[in-house]
């Protein structure tokens, strides 16, 4: 039998926001950076990718904790290394695939490896996996904001050629916008946002910060400033509902989070069927 004061107990809920404050600041920037850079994520065809830079984010993460240094850097350091050999050799969907293929398995060998040699406190093994979130530190805050600002600031400095080249990779060649570099300099900022996104979801479910918001927002929408704001929004909603949630109860935070952006995203999926078939009739 499931005893639901483990999923929802509001006992003290007051005294724990006020003590998890650092994990509702992050969560709430890694929502917002997170479903901006979704929307070139989906553009581009990166979903997968993005679950491989996770395990390579994964793998340097579990190093880390190993030998006693920065899980962050450590984080940071595997999600660059995936998110740079993607960039560079797979700058066609085939080859692409077959690398994140590749390192999928490599990255989680490693970390399974790495893991399994370190002999301390379980809930930071597993946290890694599925984010924990009482692990933002103050100092862990300041990498995460500092992290997000690069890539946000990353992200609107290259947002016009971003988007040409998202959509029309030839014809933005054609034109000279430098599209090995642009997708080169994506990659980057990607491998940025997924290695922090890791300490709040964990590695196995980072997508549901970086790919549904996304893909749900298309759902909705297709105008270029629209897409956007309902991405940032549904990325917002999931990482700082789910933590809410996560808050009154002891299962980690990734159901919380999983679930509301799975919610949100079937509501999208049936607003655009209404839409659809609202359209159809009118016009029939």
């Amino acid at each position: 039998m499931i005893d639901w004061s483990d999923v929802f107990s509001f006992q003290d809920y007051g005294e724990l926001l006020a003590l998890l404050s650092n994990s509702l600041i992050a969560g709430a920037v890694l929502g917002l950076v997170g479903g901006l850079i979704g929307v070139f994520v989906m553009q581009r065809n990166l979903a997968f990718a993005v679950h491989g830079i996770s395990e390579l984010s994964f793998a340097g993460a579990a190093a880390a904790l190993l030998f006693g240094g920065s899980v962050v850097a450590g984080s940071i350091g595997g999600a660059l290394v995936a998110a740079i050999l993607i960039g560079v050799l797979g700058s066609r969907a085939r080859d692409r695939n077959s690398i994140v293929g590749v390192l999928m398995p490599f990255g989680l060998g490693l970390g399974i490896l790495f893991l399994s040699l370190y002999d301390g406190r379980s809930a930071n093994r597993f946290g890694l996996l599925t984010g924990q979130i009482v692990s933002v530190s103050t100092p862990d805050l300041g990498w995460l904001i500092g992290i997000s600002v690069i890539v946000l600031a990353g992200l609107l400095l290259m947002w016009n050629p971003l988007s040409f080249d998202s959509l029309d990779p030839e014809s933005a060649a054609a034109r000279g916008v430098p599209v090995r570099a642009v997708n080169l300099a994506f990659m980057v900022l990607l491998g940025l946002i997924v290695a922090v996104s890791v300490h709040i979801i964990g590695a196995l479910l980072v997508m549901a910060l970086l790919v549904t918001p996304a893909a749900a927002a298309m759902r909705l929408s297709a105008g270029p400033v629209a897409v956007p704001l309902l991405a940032a929004l549904f990325g917002f909603v999931s990482a700082v509902g789910g933590i809410m949630l996560a808050l009154a109860g002891t299962l980690p935070v990734s159901p919380y989070i999983t679930t509301i952006s799975f919610l949100i995203y079937v509501g999208c999926w049936i607003t655009q069927r209404v839409r659809r078939r609202t359209r159809r009739t009118a016009n029939g």
